[in-house]
């Protein structure tokens, strides 16, 4: 049960600090989300916004750190 309750506080954390890093992001970052590549559709009354440049360098990102965070833990 100790396990599961470690497990749970360890993904609270990092929830709470995703959420922080992404609510700080559009102060340091101004041109995140709005990259060449992302779609907005404005119509009257409606905004849809697919982000697909943003995704890819997300992921990228993402890829590079975690795949550096594995070698550093064998």
């Amino acid at each position: 049960m100790n396990a599961i309750a470690r497990t749970l506080i360890v993904f609270g954390i990092i929830l709470i600090l995703s959420g922080f890093l992404l609510l700080f992001a559009g102060r340091f970052f101004p041109y995140f989300g709005h990259l060449p590549g992302d779609i907005v559709l404005t119509r009257k009354n409606t905004t849809i916004f697919f982000p697909f440049t943003t995704m890819l360098v997300v992921s990228i990102v993402l890829t590079i750190v975690l795949n550096l965070l594995s070698r550093w833990m064998k």
